[in-house]
């Protein structure tokens, strides 16, 4: 080899080494996720998500579960904040009591992004109208999801006069809650149903609750034609409940949860809609890694999860996450 050939192989491998030693000091990015409750499936795949996304960019995810605490969600990130972590995302348990929050991560000049939970008052915020200080949330329209939910059920209902429509709600106080039943009260209107809401209770996301919460309507009114469940868990509960009264109501849920795929495979639901809680994650945490890594990334941003209708004839485009 030449001199030149040799000067030439010693300027490549300096350049190597060069390049190896700023990656090797380069500053590992750490995030933290503050879950709602690790308790429900739900949470857990979106907690897995967003770690397994993070796995995949090199990042250390810094994972913390409030057990359903509006206050230790709180504390929870003010730990992170102390951690001097590069960014933070979370799945508000209260999302007008996680304004301060947010507007106290970003005078640390930390990014935050919301998981599935709009901040403000639901009531006067459009999901889409993304809170400023947030630099995104990833989240599906919890008014469509129920609108899905809705048209099914209303090609569920008995023709030729007015359905007995019971709504099991989720837990009081959440949101998604009331955004679920006006999207589903959407659905049926629009496709021109004719019903009545004979009942509408509230729940903790359970399945017992879901059953015992069944159980009490169909006692006070067994002739309840359908039940819009509002978490795939509630609708297996329920649809317990209208086995053992030998009801023929008919069963939507919302999720697509393996118990709720599972429960259409085998005829004992008849539909609900697919959520992807893992791709939340998953979305959560490249939205927040755009944002650590380069500052100019547009803040308030909304990034949809589409939340399809599922029926034992399209229950293959379900793969559940949860």
């Amino acid at each position: 080899m030449s001199a030149f050939g040799r000067n030439l192989l010693g300027l490549g491998v300096a350049s190597l080494l060069l390049a190896a030693a700023g990656v090797a000091g380069a500053k590992e990015i750490t995030v933290g996720y503050v879950a709602a409750g690790l308790q429900y499936p739900f949470n857990v795949a979106v907690a897995k998500g967003f770690e397994d996304a993070a796995k995949a960019a090199g990042a250390k995810a810094i994972i913390l579960d409030p057990k359903t605490s509006v206050e230790k969600q709180g504390n929870a990130i003010d730990d992170l904040i102390s951690q001097k972590v590069d960014g933070i995302a979370f799945l508000p348990l209260d999302g007008v009591v996680a304004q301060s929050w947010a507007d106290r991560v970003a005078a640390h000049g930390i990014p935050l992004v919301s998981v599935a939970t709009e901040l403000g008052d639901p009531q006067k915020r459009a999901i889409k109208d993304v809170y400023p200080k947030l630099a995104a949330l990833v989240a599906s329209d919890e008014v469509h999801t129920g609108y899905n939910a809705g048209e099914i059920a209303a090609k569920l209902l008995p023709k030729g006069r007015v359905a007995n429509i019971a709504i099991v709600e989720g837990a009081p106080g959440y949101p998604q809650v009331w955004q679920r039943t006006k999207g589903f009260k959407d659905g049926l209107d629009k496709a021109g149903a004719k019903y009545r809401i004979v009942a509408s209770q509230p729940t903790d996301w359970t399945a017992e609750k879901g059953e015992a919460v069944c159980q009490n309507i169909l006692s006070a009114d067994p002739d309840v034609d359908l039940f819009y469940n509002q978490a795939d868990d509630m609708v297996i509960g329920c649809a317990r409940a209208v086995h053992a009264a030998g009801s023929k109501a008919k069963l939507v849920g919302w999720g697509g949860s393996r118990l709720g795929i599972n429960a259409i495979k085998m005829g004992d639901v008849d539909g609900t809609v697919c959520v992807e809680p893992e791709k939340m994650g998953q979305q959560a945490f490249k939205a927040l890694y755009a944002a650590v890594t380069n500052p100019q990334t547009p803040k308030g941003k909304f990034i949809e999860i589409d939340t399809p209708g599922v029926t034992k004839g399209n229950v293959s485009t379900c793969i559940p996450q949860w």
